[in-house]
C-alpha cells in the first residue's frame, strides 16, 4: 500500500509522456488544426462534457477565458432542456468524451451539424497496439475496457468531428483500471495545451493578463500604478521659486517624504522640474547649517528624478524603488528616461506612488 501513491503519479506521468509524444509526431498536424479552428473562431469556444470529463472541461473554459478565448462550458444534459440556444454560428464546440460514445454528447451532434458549427473531438478511444493486433487476426479491434470487440474502427463521436484529439492511455492509474485518473489528466493537459498554444497565437501579453484578473492576490500583483498612486491634492508640489521653510512645510502636510518642484498651470498640466526628497533635505542641512532655508527648491531640488508610467505595474514600481533605494516615485504621462530635454512633451505629473501604497498588493 505504501507505494500506490506513488505508482498512480508514475502510471499519469507515462501518460503524460505519451500524449507528448503523440503531439510531436502523429498528432501534430490535427493539434494545428484544431487551434486553427480555435483562432478563426467568432463567437466563443463551447466546451462540453459528462461527469469527470465534464469537470475537466469546466476547467478547460475557465483556461481559455482567462488567456484571451472567450469560452464557456455547456452540460450537456441542460443543453438537452433548453441551453442548447448557448451554441451559436461562429463557435466552435470542444466535446470531450473518454469513451467517445457519451449518449449526453452525441445527443448534441444535430444540434451542432444543423448550425454548421466546427466540432473538435477529445476522446480517449484510439485503438492500442493490442486493438491493432486483434484487428490483424480477423476479429476486429479490441475494447480494453470491456472486453468486447468493437465493430468500427472510431467511435461516433470521432466520426463526427471536425478534428479528433488523442487522449488514450495504456491504463488507468485506478487499480481497478475503472476510475478516470490518467484519462482526466492527459485531457487536462492536452486542454491546457490548447489555451496556452491559442494565447501565443493571439499575441496575448501580461497586460491582457492583468485586464482579465483584476480581483484576488493575482489582481493585486498585477495592479496598474494609476490605481495606487496618490494624485490630485494629496501630490506635494512646490514652485522652483518656493522658499525652503514652505518646502519643509509642504513635505511635512502631505507625509510622503518628498515633494515634487513643478511649473505650469494645475488644470493644463504641470511640468516636472525635479523632486526633493527627504534625504536631499538632510544633507542640505548638513553641509548648509541655517543659511539652507534662505534657499529655494529650484536652488536645492534633483534635476533627473525618477518617474514611472500610470500605467506600469505596480510590481515595477516596486522593482524601481528596490533597485534606486528610493521609496516613492513621481507618476508622470509618458516616462521618457528622465531626459530633462523632453519635459514639454512628456513629463507632465500625475502623482506619487510609495512603497507604503505597494503594501496592500501583498507583494512586500
Amino acid at each position: 500500500m505504501k507505494h500506490v501513491g506513488e505508482n498512480v503519479v508514475r502510471i499519469e506521468a507515462e501518460a503524460l509522456r505519451a500524449l507528448a509524444d503523440r503531439l510531436a509526431g502523429p498528432m501534430a498536424a490535427d493539434f494545428n488544426r484544431a487551434l486553427e479552428l480555435m483562432f478563426g473562431c467568432r463567437g466563443r469556444v463551447v466546451v462540453t462534457g459528462m461527469g469527470k470529463s465534464g469537470l475537466i472541461a469546466r476547467k478547460i473554459a475557465a483556461t481559455l477565458s482567462s488567456t484571451g478565448s472567450p469560452a464557456l462550458y455547456l452540460h450537456p444534459v441542460e443543453a438537452l432542456h433548453g441551453d442548447l440556444g448557448m451554441i451559436v454560428r461562429g463557435d466552435v464546440v470542444l466535446a470531450l468524451s473518454a469513451s467517445g460514445e457519451t449518449e449526453e454528447i452525441l445527443q448534441l451532434m444535430a444540434t451542432i451539424k444543423r448550425l454548421q458549427v466546427p466540432l473538435i473531438a477529445m476522446t480517449c478511444d484510439a485503438m492500442t497496439c493490442e486493438d491493432i493486433a486483434e484487428l490483424h487476426a480477423g476479429g476486429g479491434p479490441f475494447d480494453s475496457r470491456s472486453g468486447q470487440v468493437r465493430a468500427t474502427l472510431a467511435s461516433t463521436l470521432v466520426s463526427s468531428a471536425d478534428v479528433a484529439l488523442d487522449c488514450s492511455i495504456s491504463k488507468e492509474a485506478c487499480s481497478l483500471g475503472l476510475a478516470p485518473t490518467a484519462s482526466t489528466t492527459t485531457m487536462l493537459a492536452l486542454g491546457d495545451a490548447l489555451a496556452v498554444a491559442l494565447s501565443e497565437k493571439r499575441g496575448f501579453k501580461e497586460e491582457d493578463f492583468a485586464n482579465l484578473h483584476p480581483g484576488g492576490k493575482l489582481g493585486k500583483r498585477l495592479a496598474r500604478v494609476e490605481s495606487l498612486m496618490h494624485s490630485g491634492d494629496a501630490v506635494p508640489r512646490v514652485t522652483p521659486q518656493t522658499k525652503m521653510p514652505d518646502v519643509i512645510y509642504e513635505m511635512s502636510r502631505k507625509k510622503l517624504g518628498m515633494t515634487t518642484v513643478v511649473e505650469g498651470d494645475r488644470l493644463l498640466g504641470e511640468r516636472l522640474l525635479g523632486v526633493i526628497s527627504d534625504g536631499d533635505l538632510r544633507r542640505l542641512l548638513e553641509q548648509r547649517g541655517k543659511d539652507a532655508l534662505d534657499l529655494t527648491a529650484g536652488d536645492c531640488m534633483t534635476r533627473t528624478p525618477k518617474t514611472i508610467g500610470p500605467q506600469e505595474f505596480a510590481a515595477t514600481a516596486l522593482a524601481r524603488m528596490e533597485e534606486m533605494k528610493i521609496t516613492s516615485l513621481v507618476v508622470v504621462d509618458s516616462d521618457l528616461d528622465n531626459d530633462v530635454d523632453k519635459v514639454d512633451n512628456g513629463r507632465r505629473v500625475r502623482g506619487i506612488v510609495h512603497l507604503h501604497d505597494l503594501w496592500g498588493t501583498e507583494m512586500l
